[in-house]
């Protein structure tokens, strides 16, 4: 497998290692950590000649694999070592944006578990289209608001469709929404906020969070709706 991966993604690598341990996370049963990027001598140092080395947790594999037996070895171990890879790759050019990802990643893991969550982490995910963005299999749109609309209009795959707002929804509002074949996945979500306030920084509120319906709404042949 590591030979199939350009060369120069392994440049300041020093080995990857396969380790028996299992590192589960620490709040949900069913998470684990399957790879690590460990950074050798990043601090105080030249960025572009750090060194790192990645480490293959095995017994995570096999912790998952026995809750999934669908599991995927060879796949799932190819895309660890992928994004372990554009962690070093990442940190020789001073690039943040995948740490943001994986961020996001936990962000969600957080959601899904019950647990605080910054509302704005979806915006760290993968952007596939102007305000829409994928964070570990749920898709998030966003819709910037003035106040609590009684409906929201969403595009969607060329279609357009519509949502009513539960009564009482406070911002920010995320809504799973139901009743269309997404093919995704995970979840596809709207997120109903306000656009950001220097307030917001002092008085942040939790989220609101609803499933919705939602209808398509007829295509005006002349393009209009």
């Amino acid at each position: 497998m590591v030979r199939d991966i350009p060369a120069a993604y392994f440049d300041g690598i020093t080995e990857v290692v396969v380790s028996p341990r299992t590192v589960a996370h620490p709040e949900r049963a069913d998470v684990f950590t399957l790879g690590e990027c460990v950074p050798l001598n990043i601090d105080g140092g030249d960025p572009a000649a750090s060194q790192s080395r990645v480490v293959l947790y095995h017994g995570s594999f096999a912790a998952l694999a026995a809750l999934d037996p669908e599991f995927d070895w060879d796949a799932e171990t190819w895309e660890t070592l992928i994004h372990e890879l554009r962690h070093h790759v990442e940190w020789r050019a001073d690039d943040h944006a995948l740490e943001a990802f994986d961020r996001a990643v936990d962000a969600n893991h957080a959601r899904h578990a019950g647990a605080p969550w910054d509302p704005l982490f979806f915006q760290d995910g993968e952007e596939v289209a102007p305000g829409t963005f994928l964070v570990d299999g749920d898709c998030f749109i966003e819709c910037v608001v003035r106040e609590v609309p009684a409906e929201v209009d969403f595009p969607w795959r060329g279609a357009t469709y519509r949502v009513r707002v539960p009564p009482g929804t406070t911002l920010p509002a995320y809504l799973s929404v139901q009743g269309i074949e997404h093919a995704l996945a995970g979840e596809l979500v709207l997120v109903v906020r306000r656009k950001a306030r220097i307030t917001d920084l002092f008085r942040a509120s939790s989220p609101s969070e609803a499933v919705v319906d939602a209808r398509p709404l007829p295509t005006d042949p002349t393009g209009g709706q």
